[in-house]
């Protein structure tokens, strides 16, 4: 419980990388912050303009989940960049290619 007058906070860390750059900003914010208002308290959206933020592509510790889910301390939201290549595809066009002997 915090000291009165004050409010209670927790630490949290907003992670983002790009091919050239990973940043990790960590934050201090009032208990009951939303992983949403973690984002923009981090600043990161001012150092990567073009990210996309949306429901399918925040996470926590590698677990998606919503904008609005309550933060616990300690927690890193993670923002995920859309994927380049499908997965799948890139499998299976790797198994196509013949093998040199």
């Amino acid at each position: 419980m915090a000291p009165d007058g004050e409010t209670a906070t927790l630490s949290v860390e907003v992670a983002y990388a790009t091919p050239g750059l990973q940043l990790i900003v960590p934050i201090e914010v009032p208990v009951g912050c939303t992983v949403e208002q973690a984002i923009e308290r981090s600043g990161i959206r001012e150092r990567f303009p073009d990210m996309q933020v949306d429901r399918d592509n925040v996470g926590i510790f590698s677990r998606k989940v919503a904008l609005d889910h309550t933060l616990l301390d300690g927690d890193r939201v993670e923002i995920y960049r859309p994927l380049i290549a499908d997965p799948k595809e890139a499998r299976r066009a790797r198994a196509n290619v013949p093998r040199r002997r």
